[in-house]
């Protein structure tokens, strides 16, 4: 199987917070991506970058924050993760690279 480079722009990287912890105890892996991506796009990249059967996508949007540099009012960008649950017996070690 061929791994498009375009999977690559929206699967960006792997989150390991402590809530994305908890949720691989249940085969669910997080995951930031691109702000334009779909459900669709995400599932059909991440079964072709690591070989799995993904069972679902969710995704949530975070609005990014309204930070002070320097004295200049900046925002910082907005982010758009992705809880893949995989199907029974599939994993993703998200430790090592890709």
């Amino acid at each position: 199987m061929s791994v498009k480079a375009e999977y690559y722009d929206i699967v960006r990287k792997p989150l390991v917070t402590e809530k994305s912890t908890m949720a691989s105890e249940n085969g669910a892996v997080v995951f930031e991506v691109s702000i334009g991506s779909n459900k669709p796009q995400i599932k059909e990249a991440i079964e072709a970058l690591f070989g799995v059967k993904v069972k679902a996508v969710n995704t949530s949007i975070t609005k990014g924050k309204k930070k002070r540099f320097r004295g200049v009012m900046g925002r910082r960008k907005d982010v758009k993760k992705a809880f893949v649950t995989l199907e029974e017996g599939n994993t993703i070690d998200v430790t090592t690279g890709l």
